[in-house]
């Protein structure tokens, strides 16, 4: 008798525990959910941005920072983001907007990271990675996993794209190794091209 009550129970409870929703992924790409980016963190192309108005619902929106950097939000315009901070978007969206609301509450979240650096060359994982964090040059060759026997560690080069400019920022890993030159290591940013001959 109570095997039948017991097996009564179980199939009553499995159609019931069916139909309950799954929970959705705690993960920065879910829409709604900020990455885990420090405030001095710089916004970069085809990152994604919530941006609310307090109190103003039609004032609610996720961005995507286009590939030369600027974000449109209504009421505010065009305006550049990439390379600033989300403190820094956040007040320029602010004086823009007091010129149509009084005293205007703006949120900048950062939701998704997209910014990328490329490691080429003789490095034994050659190929593109996030740069969610800060990430220098030698941050980004250990990514890479590290160089290859035949690589020339003293002519490395970061080639970076300035204002339509190519800028070239010699590495010597020999030196950074020792402790030498460290000023060399650069913090990388968007698009950054790191380049082991």
């Amino acid at each position: 008798m109570r095997a039948l009550i017991v097996l009564l129970v179980f199939c009553l409870a499995v159609p019931a525990l069916a139909q309950q929703p799954a929970k959705p992924q705690s993960d920065a790409s879910v829409s709604g959910t900020p990455a885990n980016v420090g405030p001095d963190y710089k916004i970069g192309p085809e990152d994604v941005l919530e941006i609310s108005v307090w109190k103003e619902e039609g004032l609610k929106k996720e961005v995507l920072v286009r590939p030369d950097g600027g974000i449109s939000f209504p009421l505010a315009g065009d305006m550049a983001a990439a390379g600033k901070t989300a403190y820094e978007v956040q007040q320029e969206i602010t004086r823009r907007l007091e010129k149509f609301m009084a005293e205007p509450v703006v949120s900048v979240a950062v939701l998704k990271v997209a910014s990328k650096i490329y490691v080429i060359g003789k490095v034994n994982k050659p190929g593109e990675y996030i740069a969610g964090r800060y990430v220098d040059v030698l941050q980004a060759l250990t990514m890479a996993g590290g160089l290859t026997p035949f690589a020339a560690e003293n002519d490395i080069k970061v080639l970076r794209k300035e204002s339509g400019k190519d800028v070239v920022f010699p590495f010597r890993y020999s030196q950074v190794k020792a402790g030498r030159d460290l000023d060399q290591n650069i913090v990388l940013k968007g698009g950054d091209v790191v380049v082991v001959p």
